[in-house]
């Protein structure tokens, strides 16, 4: 039987429930999802558009807040700022950790990272953006469609964005890097070993890099040296300080969630962003997959993009399996 005859047959189309969902939400209300199952004229289309409402009626009252805890732990972690997603954590994310963001083509990952950056910018933190990929002036209009007044952030120097090439990437292999550290020892002068070179003056908060699969490509077929780089990578960010997002780039459903399925194994997080299709729609979800030295709800749960930026419902997890 396929998809259409079996809407057909049990009266459900998840492509018309969708439309309506939307409609409520980016009107900016949550209307009663009673009310709205008499407004269906289906019952199963009204079971489910109700159950979805009802999910996600008190996480929009939820979304914008920041839940705030007291202590000294709470001072060892970091929230996000994504609406919604927070709310996944006991207290946030374990200052310093380096956290894989990923997921396929389209899924919201960039999203997810400049909004967290405009986030902790305007809070007076320092955050940095380093793309191998889009362009600095692509990344700020990005921000503008979204209202997050990116030259603001910019001019206070609280936010940079730099677009980085294949060539800034200071390449070694383990051989390289063995017989350069020798030579550090016996020569004054310094031997560059940082894998890239930040250059800005002043101590980080918050580094997004985007993205792994980028550095990945620019290795070729290498894959042994960029293992070997990819470790230096992560113990440089480790030993900055700051709290750092790989951005990664997989499949649609992913089994492996980066480049060569070991910087899943280097990194303290990974953070996934999917496009789930269900029937003849796609419906955008997120999971906090792993975090080191968090309490974490593990489920997947509906995440929308907005005209604002990205939404998250952490009471509605997503309808059945993935496909």
């Amino acid at each position: 039987m396929t998809s259409k005859e079996g809407e057909q047959k049990t009266g459900f189309d998840m492509a018309k429930i969708k439309e309506k969902i939307e409609k409520k939400l980016k009107g900016g209300t949550i209307p009663d999802y009673e009310t709205e199952r008499h407004a269906v004229t289906d019952t199963s289309e009204s079971d489910k558009l109700a159950q979805i409402l009802e999910q996600r009626a008190p996480a929009k009252h939820m979304v914008g807040t920041l839940r705030k805890k007291n202590g000294a732990k709470a001072e060892r972690h970091v929230v996000t700022g994504v609406s919604g997603f927070d709310n996944l954590f006991e207290y946030g994310v374990p200052k310093g950790s380096n956290v894989i963001i990923a997921g396929g083509p389209g899924s919201g990952k960039t999203i997810f990272c400049l909004q967290m950056l405009a986030h902790h910018a305007s809070l007076g933190k320092k955050c940095f953006y380093m793309s191998f990929e889009e362009s600095k002036e692509g990344l700020i209009e990005h921000m503008k469609d979204f209202g997050w007044n990116p030259e603001k952030l910019i001019n206070s120097d609280n936010l940079k964005i730099k677009k980085y090439l294949s060539s800034d990437i200071h390449y070694l292999d383990r051989a390289d890097s063995i017989e350069a550290m020798f030579a550090k020892e016996e020569d004054s002068q310094l031997i560059e070993l940082e894998p890239i070179s930040l250059q800005l003056g002043f101590k980080l908060d918050f580094i997004v890099l985007d993205s792994l699969t980028a550095i990945a490509s620019a290795f070729e077929e290498k894959e042994q040296s960029y293992r070997f780089y990819a470790e230096r990578l992560f113990n440089f960010f480790k030993n900055l300080g700051s709290t750092n997002f790989l951005i990664t780039e997989t499949r649609m459903i992913p089994e492996v969630f980066s480049p060569t399925g070991t910087e899943e194994f280097l990194a303290d997080g990974v953070i996934v962003l999917y496009n789930i299709r269900r029937e003849n729609i796609r419906e955008s979800a997120i999971e906090v997959l792993k975090m080191r030295g968090a309490k974490h709800q593990r489920k997947i749960v509906a995440m929308q993009i907005t005209d604002e930026g990205i939404v998250v419902y952490p009471e509605q997890e997503v309808f059945g399996g993935i496909d």
